[in-house]
């Protein structure tokens, strides 16, 4: 079982036992040779408990992952190490009096983020700091609260995320919030609006779900212009 501070995150059984007997690690910068003799040059990076433990991944200098089964490795050598930061810089809020309280209420899915180009890791913004520093017109719209209920894919949300959204929505307009902005993924988002037209009605505030066709760490991406 890995911790946020285990140095073999998410590998178990041989896969981590290999790392172990390699004498490298999660973030560590590596050469690893085959039994094919073909040499990989790239970073360790962490994998899913739910994977299976014959492999390790290696994010490629090209920016490609590659998987390595461990019977097949020959040779690893670390010529570095560098951890990932997952930390978005935040910038503190203005607080407005003239300008509306709205609650953004997050289920899953990314709305502003930064990318860590040598990882390839996705570094979700959620606070209203971090949003602030992706995306700082929404200091020019509204004061801004962020509570995140649960990360789920869309098409995972059921009738228990639904009802703990329904009554967020409804805790949230007795405290006095102006708007309700929910950030949903695309796959059912008309889905959720339509649940929640019949859950929460004669609502005396806006109540709007937002999302993006396009990942946040793409510099094509509609999110923040969604948001």
């Amino acid at each position: 079982m890995s911790t946020a501070a285990d140095p073999f995150k998410g590998y178990k059984g041989r896969s981590r036992a290999a790392l172990e007997s390699w004498g490298v690690r999660v973030w560590s910068d590596v050469q690893v040779e085959n039994d094919n003799g073909s040499l990989f040059e790239g970073v360790i990076l962490p994998r899913s408990e739910t994977l299976d433990d014959l492999h390790v991944v290696i994010k490629l200098k090209n920016g490609y992952n590659v998987g390595l089964h461990v019977d097949r490795v020959r040779r690893v050598r670390e010529v570095g190490y560098k951890e990932a930061v997952y930390k978005i810089p935040e910038k503190e809020f203005p607080r407005r009096p003239n300008l509306p309280h709205v609650t953004l209420l997050g289920t899953g899915g990314t709305i502003a983020s930064r990318l860590d180009y040598r990882t390839g890791a996705v570094i979700p913004a959620f606070t209203p700091g971090e949003l602030y520093g992706a995306v700082p017109e929404l200091a020019d719209i509204c004061n801004l609260t962020t509570k995140k209920l649960f990360g789920v894919f869309s098409e995972n949300m059921a009738k228990e995320q639904y009802v703990v959204l329904a009554q967020a929505i409804g805790d949230e307009i007795a405290a006095g919030a102006d708007g309700i902005v929910i950030g949903h993924g695309t796959d059912t988002m008309g889905h959720t609006a339509a649940i929640l037209s019949f859950m929460v009605q004669d609502s005396p505030v806006p109540i709007v779900l937002v999302g993006s066709q396009r990942s946040s760490d793409r510099p094509s991406s509609d999110a923040a212009l969604n948001l």
